[in-house]
């Protein structure tokens, strides 16, 4: 393992943990930002392949999704159809006309690139009670001050924060694993499509998963922590090894190794965000919907 992968890992785990911490606004521009970036990249992969998408377009209607799912949460899966739309409407009217191709590569980059990353921001934002839009603008007006008012427990962890990084912690453990076990006990090929995963990295990933997801069940008192953590832990490694595999997938069919050179010894924002993606809305709905059912 290279130091520069090292040290850029370590930042990167920082600049999440502030981001995290501080929730609100901070988390919102700051995640604004990474999706902006990875999308650029997917649009790059997308044009390698001769493929016009409506880039200009999907980027400000997925910055629109990333803040409605800060304001108004409940709105976010109707702005995903209406920015569905205007895309298709913005491709309508080019010089060019647009192929299946096109529109399709175009959808897709709004929901891998906005709608999905979005359920993070519900996830860290939505949970704390200051999202809904009227609440914000009328009585929760202290939510843009620039720090936030006590770093004691009682406000930093709130639920949306704790299961936040209850599932960053078990994307880190996968990724760690999966990397460190199949380095040096891989043996068998997992798939054609990213010929160094193996099959023994997946499974210390998974597990390593399942470990985290395991003791923040406990630490948080979850209902029958056992097997709830064992579910989010195994739920969040399976969905974070399927979402690598989905952008190797894709940068095979581009033609390229990496999908950028921004992060040193990683690549791009995508080959360190990919784990993210599919994770995303499965631990929002897990915390939402079946957490509250066992509780009751």
């Amino acid at each position: 393992m290279s130091w520069s992968r090292v040290i850029s890992g370590i930042v990167a785990i920082a600049l999440a943990l502030i981001m995290l911490t501080l929730g609100g606004w901070y988390f919102t521009l700051g995640f604004g930002v990474i999706v902006y970036l990875g999308q650029l990249e997917y649009f790059q992969l997308v044009r390698a392949k001769g493929i016009e998408p409506a880039g200009k377009t999907t980027l400000v209607v997925s910055q629109a999704l990333l803040i409605t799912a800060a304001i108004a949460p409940n709105l976010v899966d109707a702005i995903f159809a209406l920015a569905g739309t205007l895309i298709c409407f913005y491709l309508l009217f080019q010089p060019r006309i647009s192929s299946i191709a096109d529109i399709a590569a175009s959808i897709l980059g709004l929901f891998y690139g906005g709608y999905l990353p979005s359920y993070w921001i519900r996830l860290r934002v939505g949970l704390d009670g200051s999202s809904p839009l009227l609440t914000h603008v009328t009585t929760n007006l202290p939510q843009l001050r620039y720090f936030p008012p006590s770093w004691d427990l009682s406000y930093t962890l709130t639920e949306g924060l704790t299961a936040s990084l209850l599932a960053f912690g078990c994307i880190w453990a996968a990724d760690i694993g999966a990397y460190i076990f199949g380095k040096f006990l891989g043996r068998t090929r997992l798939s054609d499509i990213s010929p160094k995963k193996t099959v023994e990295g997946a499974i210390f990933g998974i597990l390593g998963s399942i470990g985290v997801a395991i003791a923040g069940a406990w630490f948080l008192q979850w209902p029958q922590f056992l097997w709830t953590g064992f579910a989010l832990g195994i739920i969040i490694g399976i969905a974070s090894l399927l979402g690598d595999l989905t952008e190797s997938m894709m940068k095979r069919d581009a033609g390229v190794k990496d999908s950028g050179q921004l992060i040193p010894g990683h690549g791009g924002i995508l080959d360190r965000a990919d784990s993210y993606v599919f994770t995303a809305p499965l631990v929002y709905y897990f915390v939402t919907l079946v957490l509250p059912l066992l509780r009751t």
